[in-house]
């Protein structure tokens, strides 16, 4: 009589148990996971500073962002011709969070929370596109400049550049401000509660959450706010919002606390529900070129999700890992932008945070 052997490659279980191995993780396109740093020639970012918490993208592709910890940091990141780096900014004095990163023509504008409140810091653009970082390189940290609180005693909550990337429009606990790249001091311009993300529309104005199932709405070239401008569709908000803008036509998504994907534009309102995520709360999203939201969803361990516009589905696309370069899973993410060539970017909203590059799946020809 023969003696079975402990582990079978082709039973039942341990084929099904490769089959999950394979559905788990990054089912479509590829995620590259980069360190805060260039690799190999200077250190990463503190394993308790580097959860990546805010990200903005200027023309030529390079990326800003903030982190969060034990001390905020400003980071500024390029993926082009020679360029293959995250170069940390520096430390903001006395600050534990940083909640956005809003870009103008000439400097960054960072929104930080610690101990003296909510307020806006300020640095200069740092050229890294166009250097060759593969022989020779050197960059000089521009200074971070301290603007002073946005609303007295508030956190801030979130801020976003409006689409002339001269003004910008923030919401804190408790109010809404504004400021201007070039002077950035911030100027509050109404009261309303700050409850998660904040965006611009379609047509130029800025929305965020108000009391109650609706919307605010400021106008930046009025300088006006519009109190419960926009009523929320039926669904469970019982959660802060996030939002996603289509870089094609400015058209926005949200999920309420279920998961459930709604479009808006400021032409013909919401939508009714485009489909439902597998996880849920609902994480930071970003729309493509073609058209598709790619985000993520669950609580502690996410997962990657597509919405197809022209399909109207919801794609599970697996939990996030990097296989080229730096091997990572991805569990939380804390931020996302869509980069220059339609690629997409993830802050990673953990003890040493990394920047994510996600390159979708080719659509085939019909």
């Amino acid at each position: 009589m023969q003696n079975k052997p402990r582990f079978d490659r082709n039973s039942p279980e341990i084929k099904a148990y490769l089959e999950d191995v394979a559905q788990t993780f990054t089912r479509e396109g590829t995620l590259i996971a980069f360190e805060t740093c260039m690799p190999g020639m200077t250190v990463p970012i503190p394993l308790d500073e580097s959860r990546i918490t805010a990200l903005d993208i200027i023309a030529d592709g390079t990326i800003y962002g903030g982190t969060s910890g034990h001390q905020a940091h400003l980071i500024v990141a390029c993926f082009r011709g020679l360029t293959g780096l995250v170069f940390d900014i520096g430390a903001v004095e006395g600050a534990t969070q940083c909640a956005a990163v809003c870009c103008g023509a000439k400097g960054v504008v960072a929104f930080v929370n610690g101990p003296k409140g909510g307020r806006a810091v300020i640095t200069k653009l740092v050229r890294l596109f166009g250097q060759d970082f593969i022989q020779e390189w050197g960059v000089r940290r521009p200074a971070i400049e301290d603007q002073g609180e946005c609303a007295p005693g508030e956190a801030v909550v979130d801020a976003v550049a409006v689409a002339s990337r001269k003004q910008v429009v923030g919401t804190t606990t408790g109010h809404v401000f504004a400021l201007d790249i070039d002077a950035p001091k911030p100027r509050i311009v109404g009261e309303a509660p700050g409850k998660g993300k904040i965006a611009v529309g379609s047509r130029g104005g800025v929305f965020g959450r108000d009391e109650g199932d609706s919307l605010w709405r400021y106008d930046p070239e009025r300088q006006a706010l519009e109190r419960r401008a926009v009523k929320l569709p039926a669904g469970d908000w019982s959660q802060p919002l996030g939002w996603a803008a289509d870089p094609h036509d400015g058209l926005l998504y949200t999920a309420d606390a279920q998961g459930q994907l709604f479009s808006f534009s400021e032409a013909g309102g919401f939508s009714a529900p485009l489909g439902r995520t597998m996880l849920k709360p609902v994480g930071p999203m970003a729309v493509t070129f073609d058209g598709r939201l790619f985000g993520f969803c669950g609580a502690e361990i996410a997962k990657m999700f597509c919405f197809d516009p022209q399909q109207r589905e919801v794609t599970n696309l697996g939990v996030a890992a990097s296989i080229i370069g730096r091997k990572r899973y991805g569990y939380v993410f804390g931020d996302a932008a869509t980069g220059r060539d339609g690629e997409l970017v993830f802050g990673e909203n953990d003890n040493g945070g990394h920047l994510w590059l996600y390159f979708p799946r080719i659509k085939s020809r019909a």
